[in-house]
Parts: structure tokens; sequence; C-alpha cells
């Protein structure tokens, strides 16, 4: 195994962030889980009303609205009306009437208050490229501009108290790591594979000659600039995966029914590992998992695997599972779940049997601390070149009325942020009276 091989090795390998090799008391633990939906997950067909706006909500989509006797209830009635889930998200339905589970009406990124007819006249600030899925990613997970890359969860990491901070506080389980990213430090990365073996390496056997070779490398110096930070990343990743292989191998398998997908193989990573941090003295964590091909233009109804259908059964199935684990590993109340993606959709159905790139979108977050049972914020009128339309061509691109720094703020805050540093991690919130929302309980 030869340099160069192991090189090639170190950019593919998780670079997880050292764990503490002595447990600490297992004490306030807290995890922000955040799945967000590649390509645009369309939330008309996720919320969508029972009482007399379902006929607005029908009429708006020939083609793509759900039949009203298919939808799962929720009970009650919130934000003005009464609501109901996508068939496919029966899975989770319970979670609402138990109280762990809320959902947020009309939410996307904004850099200040803002309606349709001030968006349409521009007479008010707008966030940059709208519409395009690599800039609204972006824009979404707290990216302010080329100078400065870190996301909302990775500054606020950064700003927590000396106390809640940990070798591992920021993780993303993808290529992208934006939202968790911070100005100076260092993002982790947990694959949802099993990363014990680099090549004939076994970090679970560090006696044996390949590990003890790779170890030697890992501790190289350069003299170039470049080589040395490549070889302290390298030297990380090491010692960090050495570590984090042990600790999976003596978790228990977690419970719940989990599926052999890459979501649900992610989400059952999470669900190993969360008690273990747990037990070791981990105080923070945010994990980024990022998910999904809902980009649906065309065919999004249907059985074919990329259907916003099929997508969502497969993601209400993982969270079930998830959900199940959580509670049996005792740790409903400290973790929490939050749905996120590039955008909404288009009300008006696109020409393929699908929708469009829109903006507003309905979320949802789960879990013990959750203040559930509810729809936040303002639930749009569902009505082509209505009053929350701000498209000129009567799509039904709704401008948002929560803003996602004000979902980010508050469950950030739960994470530990101080009232006195929000502003800081979220510098658009300057321009918004209210900050956070309710919907964590504490």
């Amino acid at each position: 195994m030869d340099r160069r091989h192991f090189l090639r090795l170190a950019a593919a390998t998780p670079a997880l962030s050292l764990l503490s090799s002595t447990e600490a008391a297992a004490g306030d633990y807290r995890a922000l889980v955040i799945l967000f939906l590649g390509g645009g997950n369309d939330g008309h067909n996720c919320l969508v009303p029972t009482d007399g706006a379902y006929t607005d909500y029908d009429t708006a989509r020939p083609g793509l609205a759900l039949p009203k006797a298919s939808l799962t209830s929720l009970p009650g009635t919130s934000a003005g009306h009464t609501f109901a889930l996508h068939p496919s998200l029966a899975p989770i339905a319970p979670l609402y009437s138990q109280g762990r589970m809320a959902w947020i009406a009309n939410v996307g990124p904004l850099v200040k208050p803002a309606t349709a007819r001030q968006v349409i006249d521009h007479s008010v600030t707008v966030p940059s490229f709208l519409l395009s899925h690599s800039d609204q990613v972006l824009w979404q997970q707290g990216w302010t501009g080329d100078a400065d890359q870190s996301g909302w969860a990775g500054r606020a990491l950064e700003l927590l108290p000396t106390a809640l901070r940990n070798g591992q506080n920021a993780v993303t389980m993808s290529n992208n790591r934006c939202l968790v990213l911070g100005k100076s430090s260092p993002v982790a990365y947990l694959s949802a594979w099993d990363s014990r073996y680099w090549g004939s390496a076994d970090l679970a056997q560090p006696e044996t000659p390949a590990a003890q070779t790779l170890n030697r490398m890992a501790r190289w110096q350069f003299a170039n600039q470049y080589e040395a930070e490549y070889a302290r990343t390298f030297g990380r990743s090491v010692s960090e995966s050495t570590i984090f292989t042990r600790a999976a191998m003596n978790a228990p398998a977690p419970a719940g029914n989990f599926a052999d997908n890459e979501l649900a193989r992610s989400l059952r990573k999470l669900a190993t590992l969360m008690p273990v941090f747990k037990t070791m003295g981990y105080k923070r964590q945010v994990f980024l998992v990022q998910w999904g091909n809902f980009d649906t233009h065309t065919y999004q109804r249907g059985s074919s695997d990329n259907s916003q259908d099929t997508q969502l059964l497969v993601m209400a199935n993982a969270l079930a599972a998830f959900d199940t684990a959580v509670q049996a590993a005792g740790m409903d109340q400290n973790v929490v779940t939050l749905s996120m993606s590039d955008f909404g959709r288009t009300l008006s159905p696109a020409s393929g049997g699908g929708s469009d790139h829109a903006w507003g979108n309905n979320w949802f977050a789960m879990g013990g601390p959750v203040s559930g049972g509810q729809v936040l914020g303002t639930f749009p009128t569902l009505v082509p070149g209505g009053p929350d339309d701000c498209d000129t061509n009567r799509g039904g691109r709704f401008v948002p009325t929560t803003s996602t720094d004000q979902v980010g703020a508050t469950v950030m805050k739960w994470i530990g942020l101080p009232d006195d540093q929000i502003a800081t991690a979220f510098p658009f919130l300057a321009n918004f009276s209210q900050k956070t929302i309710n919907l964590l309980r504490a």
C-alpha cells in the first residue's frame, strides 16, 4: 500500500472529528438532524387543506391534486384550516396526533419580510438567483456571499458556550456541508456505510501491520502549506475514524424496522451512534442528511422510483423507524428532526405531469421537544395569481411568510445559541422583529 494509494483513500474516507477516548458521565445532550430533500420537494402535496381551501387546491392542480379520500387526516384546526397529509406520509402521521410533529407553512429564505406585490414591483430585496437549485440550497443553508461559505448551523455551533462544544459538533452525511460549516472549524463526514476498512488496514485492529502503516502515514509532516493541510486532514481522518469504528462496533443495534436503502441506512447509523455520543459526554451535535431526487418536473405522481409518491413513502418509513429507535434508546427529548428542501414548487402543474421551481414551501419537524399537533405560520391562499403569488405568469409561486432563518434560529436556540448571538449567526434576522417561532417546547 503505497503513499499515493493511501492519499487517494484519504480523499474518499469519512473525516470524523476526534471522539474522546475516555467516557464522560452522560449528561445534557441535544442533537438536531436536518433532513434536506434534494431537488425541491413539492410541499403542496405534502400538507393539504381539507376545508373549503381544498377546492382551490383541487382546481389549481389538475392531474397533480390528491383525491381528498386518499389523504391521511390530521386532527384539529390550525392556521385557520383543517389539514391532511399525502397518503405516503401515513407512517409518520401519528406523531402529529401525539403532539410530537409540527408543520411550518410557507417557509423559505428571505432577506427581509416581503409581500407578493413588493416582489412583483421589485421594491424589496430578495435572495439572489431564485429558482436556481444550487443557489437556493446555499441560501436555505445560510450562505451569505462568496466571501463567507459558512452556514447557519455551523456559525451557531461556533457561538455556543464552551461547555456545550465538543469535537464532533458539525457532521454531514453527504458531500454537501454548507449548513454545518463554520467560519473556522472543520466539518466531520459520517458515512452511512461501514468505514472500518481503509484498503487492507482494519481500523478495529491497530496492531496489524497495515493499520500501523496507515497510522505512521497519518503523522507525516510537510513544509509545503497545501501538503501540510492535506496531511493534517488525513491524520485527523485516521484518528477519528479509528475511534468512531470502535464506538460503532460496541454500539447495540437500534430498534426500528429500517429498510435497506440509502436514507434508512443513514438514519440507522445516526440512531446507532447518538446514544454512544451521549454516553461519551457529548453535548451538542447537528447532523446534515441530504437525500432524494425531488425535482419532479415530470411524472410527479405514480409508482416510479423517482416519483414524489414513492420517495415520500421511503422517507416516511425511514423516519418512522428512526423515531422508534430514538424513543427506544430513551432519547426522545434529546433529538429534533427538521425537514428542508431547495424550494417549494409551483401550485400550477408543469406540462409533463409535474411542477416547476417555486419559493415558499411546507416543512415539518418531529421529536419529543417539538410543540406538535399544529401548523405554524401563515398558510397561503391556494389560487394562482392570488394575493400570495409573486409570479406574473400566475404559476403559483408563493412568497414565504416565515423565513428559513427564523426556523434556524429557533432550533439553534434549542441547541444552546445565546439570544445575544442570534444576529451573528443569522445576520438577515436584523430585518425581522420576530426572531424565532413557537416550534419547540424548550
